[in-house]
């Protein structure tokens, strides 16, 4: 009898999954994330898709006293490096609480490598590096609101 119910959430599995890719192919987005009954599910044009049976970790609170204050946005934002935020969202430095960030001033980047997510209405979007080079200044501080256009970083 189990078999018959294991058989049945595979199914809704693959259906909430091909949903979740439509909802891709019809927004644009890169990546779609979400949580059902302590299942997480993450679908993504670039990585796949990666299912987690365990509930989330608890988010550490952030203190808004450690942020970094931002840079001027008029000059940044004429500079020709500048990478901008390609909507509205909270700009995460890091993957995870706790884990280490994408990137940092001074780290050496390729095209295409992830340098931080800006999560809008529940998805992750990963801010892929437009270039290889330098990242000299960043401009968010984690779990930062930011703007549609907005200055997120530099990259030399």
């Amino acid at each position: 009898m189990s078999d018959k119910k294991d058989h049945k959430d595979h199914g809704s599995e693959a259906a909430w999954i091909r949903e979740l890719a439509g909802i891709l192919e019809e927004t644009g987005l890169t990546e779609i994330e979400i949580e059902k009954d302590n299942t997480r599910l993450r679908v993504s044009r670039q990585g796949g898709v990666a299912a987690f049976s365990a509930p989330p970790p608890t988010a550490a609170p952030v203190a808004a006293a450690t942020a970094a204050a931002p840079a001027p946005a008029a000059p940044a934002a004429s500079h020709p490096g500048t990478v901008k935020s390609p909507m509205v969202g909270t700009a995460y430095l890091s993957p995870s609480p706790g884990a280490d960030a994408f990137v940092r001033e001074g780290t050496q980047v390729t095209e295409g490598q992830t340098l931080m997510i800006v999560e809008a209405m529940k998805t992750m979007n990963p801010i892929a590096a437009p270039r290889s080079g330098t990242v000299t200044k960043i401009m968010v501080s984690d779990a930062q609101p930011v703007e549609f256009d907005e200055p997120l970083l530099i990259i030399e």
